[in-house]
């Protein structure tokens, strides 16, 4: 028998971008991740299930949702009789400017549908978070205002469709391992993600500094995705600035 998750009640966190918010991360981490009946995960074919880490071969595959989740958890913001349903609409190597991020191109429209079932399920689910981590695919044809603009909206319609207006938006830095290495061509999407950030109400802008590259952490080449440590370490960052948002 399916299970009817028309009988929970929901805070949902939304998560958006490319590879990294999508979850690439690999190496050991003090305390792993636990799958608990508390969150739940939607992926974007819509199948709903116990929030879990990825498993590529013999390597366990970080998200920074989960210690977002959790810290969300501890600090009480979860009240009792509901649950987590966080809403998994990354897809990794992709962009504006390649027309998958745009109001009228696939992924953002999916992540629309995916936030309307979502929604749909019990009058009493909320929106908490929307947490984007997306760009590095868009300094391919890097253009500070074309950025901004389909940014922007993006998060204006997210807000619309969620029926919050001051939805809290929160956005984050590259691997500095990476951007390090590709700074002129990285200027101008990180400078627009931090002025979105900026000009919008209730949104904030991550630093990722000190956060390791799989390339650090392991020692493969993987020098644009944060180590699964680095993705624990992320997610309370952005819980951090998702408190400092809501408690102004």
């Amino acid at each position: 028998m399916l299970y009817d998750f028309s009988k929970e009640k929901f805070d949902i966190i939304i998560q958006g971008g490319q590879s990294n918010a999508e979850g690439c991360g690999i190496g050991a981490v003090p305390e792993p991740f636990e799958s608990r009946g508390e969150i739940l995960m939607m992926e974007n074919d819509f199948t709903v299930m116990t929030a879990r880490e990825k498993v590529w071969g013999n390597d366990a595959v970080g998200n920074f949702v989960f210690s977002y989740a959790d810290r969300y958890i501890k600090d009480g913001w979860l009240k009792d009789g509901r649950k987590i349903l966080i809403l998994l609409a990354a897809v990794g190597g992709t962009s504006f400017h390649a027309k998958q991020w745009g109001l009228q191109d696939e992924l953002f429209l999916k992540m629309i549908d995916m936030l309307k079932t979502a929604l749909a399920l019990n009058p009493k689910n909320q929106v908490v978070a929307f947490l984007w981590h997306q760009g590095e695919s868009d300094t391919e044809n890097p253009n500070r205002d074309r950025h901004y603009n389909n940014l922007t909206a993006l998060v204006k319609n997210i807000r619309k469709t969620a029926g919050q207006e001051k939805l809290p938006f929160i956005a984050g830095d590259f691997v500095h391992h990476w951007k390090n290495d590709n700074i002129e061509i990285c200027k101008p999407i990180i400078t627009a993600i931090k002025d979105v950030c900026a000009d919008i109400e209730n949104a904030a802008f991550v630093d990722t500094d000190g956060l390791q590259s799989n390339s650090e952490k392991t020692g493969n080449d993987d020098t644009i995705h944060f180590s699964r440590e680095a993705l624990y370490q992320l997610g309370n960052r952005y819980y951090a600035a998702f408190c400092d948002i809501v408690q102004t």
